[in-house]
């Protein structure tokens, strides 16, 4: 089985804890989620914590496909970690860890999958996969940028708590 990976990093003019209320909130999956893919959760009221079971629908290429994922690792406001027990992939572990800097946070993603079906799980990857995956992280930071812009930015909040 081949595992490939997907790095990303953002820097979130935001708290820490803004960012991670942005990440954990599984309601803003499906605003960080492109149209295309008719993301919809069907796990009502999700409380986040380790252990926890989500389940949802997505479109791919036309095909509806269901995903429960576990939330694997839960470490507010630093980290938490998510991993498919169900749905398209072999494999898929989502890494999301959080890190104060100054003026905000940088958000990091780390996706660790492998495809089913080997080798035409490997032709899939080359000639579709890792691009569609590749504007699927894309769109969501798009999206993210926005979220974090209507809030109010990390040093407004620090100079605000200070008078």
């Amino acid at each position: 089985m081949t595992i490939h990976v997907l790095e990303r990093e953002m820097f979130a003019p935001v708290s820490l804890q803004d960012a991670f209320s942005i990440f954990e909130n599984p309601n803003n999956l499906a605003l960080i989620t492109p149209p295309w893919l008719n993301f919809r959760i069907l796990t009502p009221d999700v409380v986040m914590r380790e252990g926890a079971l989500i389940d949802y629908t997505i479109r791919w290429l036309g095909l509806p496909m269901r995903w429960r994922t576990l939330i694997s690792r839960y470490q507010p406001p630093y980290e938490f970690v998510d991993e498919q027990l169900r749905g398209p992939y072999r494999l898929w572990r989502h890494r999301h860890t959080f890190q104060a800097v100054n003026r905000g946070v940088l958000a990091r993603d780390r996706v660790e999958y492998a495809l089913p079906l080997p080798p035409l799980g490997e032709l899939a990857h080359a000639l579709v996969v890792r691009r569609q995956i590749e504007q699927i992280f894309d769109y969501r930071e798009r999206k993210l940028s926005e979220l974090f812009a209507a809030l109010p930015a990390a040093s407004e909040r620090q100079s605000r708590s200070r008078a």
